[in-house]
């Protein structure tokens, strides 16, 4: 990496940057290098960080640390949730005959792909699952949902946070309405930790998915809340580790370093409306100051740092490239397979056409963006889109809406 030049992240709902607080404390924290499980001296301060940082992350979400199971990231949560879930109603003994019914399961049309995929694996295995649609702005369809909860319902689950537009969704009213019909209910709240405040209590979630990389820590860490009393088959068996529910010597410096970072929670609140004004502000000159430009689900609840935007006649991927060269980093809507970029699945379920999701762009800011730093982006910006705009025009090969 060329070191002279200057390098701006407007792409935190990607990754985040390790934060002070964890970079200090990994020296020390490298020093637990002991297995926790040992008996001996080599494993009590591992075990000391983790029961710490067990507390932490708890406490930064309202739980019991009984409830918390560390993971590899949010990948790993939302499987052992979902694989673990189905597992168990079909193997666990003494189980009623109304949970060995329950093979229907829910989530919406703009998951994450760990849900995705994880959703399909379900089907192939004989689950039925139904795909809640969502409209322009990326909200849910709530009475397509009313109308397919059922008494054979054995798990809803929806992102708290859309990670390509910011949409937010009504975690709290799903719930309650899942559980009137007695399933359960997981939310994947990867993208909301760290934006906005998350309240496992208030919200009435049975499961949650938190990964650390997300909110400045580093990466391979991640965290699945499980309310007590609920069980789900463990995805990965191993030596008993995190109370038989994740096996697997944990992962001492990461998990401390979770620790670390859920002690900042408590800045979460000032932060949303520090982003939120500043996220308006570049959203207000974007529009006043380049021309066929609107923001996809600017008319509904949003993490207060996220901004996706279309840009008509410019290519997404372009775009992202032309930035890159500049100095900024930013992300399209678009998901390249084997080098051929294709249209967000999740722009798409929204109602985009092909043509607007291609000439998307996702920016997203983090704790420390500065204004200063997006009036640099915006100037950017716009050099960028006249530049492609005019040779679009000129080569008479425009991808206009």
């Amino acid at each position: 990496m060329n070191q002279s030049r200057v390098f701006h992240y407007f792409d935190h709902n990607a990754t985040t940057p390790v934060c002070k607080e964890v970079l200090e404390a990994l020296p020390e924290l490298a020093q637990a290098w002991g297995n926790p499980s040992s008996i001996h001296w080599g494993g009590r301060m591992p075990k000391n960080i983790l029961r710490d940082a067990r507390k932490a992350v708890a406490d930064a979400i309202h739980a019991s640390p009984l409830e918390i199971v560390f993971t590899s990231g949010g990948s790993e949560a939302n499987n052992t949730v979902l694989k673990g879930l189905f597992d168990y109603y079909q193997t666990a003994q003494f189980l009623t005959a109304e949970q060995r019914r329950r093979t229907h399961y829910m989530t919406t049309t703009v998951e994450h792909p760990s849900i995705m995929k994880a959703m399909q694996h379900l089907q192939s295995l004989g689950a039925r699952v139904d795909y809640i649609p969502v409209n322009r702005q990326g909200e849910i369809d709530l009475e397509f949902y009313q109308a397919h909860l059922s008494e054979e319902t054995a798990l809803v689950s929806v992102m708290m946070a859309n990670n390509e537009t910011g949409t937010l969704f009504p975690i709290k009213r799903m719930a309650e309405m899942a559980h009137a019909k007695g399933a359960l209910f997981h939310t994947d709240a990867v993208q909301g930790f760290g934006k906005i405040p998350v309240d496992v209590q208030e919200l009435g979630v049975d499961f949650a998915s938190f990964s650390g990389h997300k909110f400045y820590s580093i990466k391979g860490t991640g965290v699945l809340y499980t309310r007590k009393g609920n069980n789900v088959s463990s995805l990965i068996h191993g030596g008993g580790q995190e109370r038989h529910r994740r096996g697997g010597t944990e992962n001492t410096l990461g998990i401390g370093a979770l620790g670390v970072v859920a002690k900042r929670a408590s800045l979460i609140p000032q932060k949303v409306e520090t982003l939120t004004k500043l996220r308006d502000y570049m959203e207000k000159r974007i529009l006043s100051e380049i021309e066929e430009v609107t923001i996809t689900a600017g008319e509904t609840a949003r993490l207060p740092n996220t901004s996706s935007l279309v840009l008509n006649g410019v290519d997404g991927e372009t775009m992202l490239m032309s930035l890159d060269i500049k100095g900024y980093a930013v992300s399209t809507g678009a998901a390249c397979s084997s080098g051929n970029p294709e249209p967000s699945p999740v722009l798409l379920a929204m109602g985009l056409t092909r043509a607007e999701a291609q000439n998307s762009l996702r920016v997203s800011l983090g704790w420390d963006t500065t204004q200063e730093e997006v009036d640099g982006f915006i100037e950017a910006l716009k050099v960028v889109v006249a530049r492609l705009r005019s040779l679009n025009n000129n080569e008479g090969d425009s991808c206009h809406v």
